[in-house]
C-alpha cells in the first residue's frame, strides 16, 4: 500500500496544514442563525408593544435620564482640553501674560 503523505502525517492533514483547520460547516453565530434572528425579531416587536404601552411612564422619566447624562457627557466629552493639568503646560494663558 502506497501513499503520497509524508512519513508520521497522514494524508487527510495536508490541507489542514497549508491552510489551517477546517471550521466545522453550520456553526456561525447565534444571533445570525434562524433561531438567532427570530429571536431578534420577537424582542424588537416586543420592544415596540412595551414602549407603546408604557410611554406615558417613559416619557415622564426623560427629564430625568437627560439630567443623568449631563456627568456622563462631563466625563467623556472633556476628555483632551486640559482640565486638571491633563493638557499641555503651554496652552492656557493666564491674565496679563502674552
Amino acid at each position: 500500500m502506497t501513499t503520497t503523505a509524508h512519513k508520521g502525517r497522514p494524508p487527510d492533514t495536508r490541507g489542514e496544514l497549508e491552510h489551517g483547520p477546517a471550521e466545522p460547516k453550520g456553526r456561525g453565530s447565534f444571533w445570525t442563525s434562524r433561531v438567532g434572528l427570530v429571536a431578534i425579531a420577537f424582542l424588537a416587536i416586543a420592544g415596540f408593544f412595551l414602549a407603546l404601552e408604557h410611554r406615558a411612564h417613559l416619557l415622564g422619566y426623560l427629564p430625568l435620564l437627560i439630567l443623568l447624562l449631563c456627568p456622563l457627557l462631563h466625563i467623556f466629552m472633556h476628555r483632551g482640553h486640559g482640565h486638571g493639568g491633563h493638557g499641555s503646560p503651554g496652552r492656557h494663558r493666564h491674565d496679563g501674560e502674552a
